[in-house]
């Protein structure tokens, strides 16, 4: 009798739908090369379920896109004397180079705070800044410049609502890639959420890689700076030259 009870507790303590996520990329690898000006992903899927479909709360779904982290430092400019000045000066630990979040609804509606802090989806919580200089009081607002910054040239987005679910199973998105995009592997996550609690998770890479050309001159610069160096003045040089003699010619 023990056992039975036993049992029956584990059953009503489980969920009562388990609902996991099936998912396609319209493609897994971003090649850049001297004519690339942005590129688009498609990422599509669908809810795999072991019972009927629940109604209330309803299925929502986020979409991150996070490209490779690194440090970056953030300066404060002052005008000082009619000139504008660095001052102050934060680095941020870890910032996505790119940083994506799509939804079905608008963010706040689908995601709990401390579901926010425990998988850090939003902008804000992609971003890892320890500390600042004792001096700086201030130093959330260096966080909240990077983050207007990398939005204003579209490195990060907030693309609310433009996830499209049907029937509460199958869900796509459109992303935008800018054209300035770090190589490396893109983290994708889909997550997807009831009452603003996570459901369900998953997660691939999207590859970005420079191709040709740009491959080419990518390794050297990193294998062979001095040559680079050269060929860079050289290319300078050459242009230069170039523009001076087509002016010399039209003033003719």
């Amino acid at each position: 009798m023990r056992a039975l009870c036993l049992v029956l507790a584990f059953i009503l303590a489980l969920p009562a739908m388990a609902e996991e996520i099936v998912l396609g990329l319209s493609k897994d690898t971003v090649s850049i090369n001297t004519n690339f000006d942005g590129s688009e992903i498609l990422v599509f899927g669908a809810v795999k379920r072991e019972g009927p479909i629940l109604d209330d709360p309803r299925l929502q779904v986020i979409i991150t896109i996070s490209g490779p982290s690194e440090p970056v430092i953030v300066r404060r400019k002052e005008k000082r004397f009619g000139i504008w000045v660095n001052t102050d000066a934060v680095e941020v630990d870890s910032a996505p180079s790119f940083y994506a979040v799509s939804t079905s609804t608008l963010l706040g509606l689908s995601l709990k705070d401390i579901e926010d802090i425990r998988h850090k989806i939003s902008i804000p919580r992609a971003i890892r800044s320890v500390g600042a200089p004792m001096n700086i009081m201030d130093s959330e607002s260096f966080t909240e410049a990077l983050i207007r910054i990398k939005t204003s040239s579209g490195q990060y987005q907030l693309n609310e609502g433009t996830v499209s679910v049907d029937e509460q199973t199958l869900f796509r998105a459109r992303v935008e890639l800018p054209a300035a995009l770090t190589e490396g592997d893109y983290q994708t996550r889909i997550f997807l959420t009831r009452g603003g609690e996570v459901v369900s998770k998953y997660e691939t890479s999207i590859y970005v890689r420079k191709v040709g050309m740009e491959r080419w001159l990518f390794q050297l610069s990193r294998e062979n700076a001095f040559l680079y160096g050269v060929m860079s003045l050289a290319i300078a040089i050459a242009a230069g030259w170039g523009a001076s003699a087509v002016f010399s010619v039209i003033r003719r």
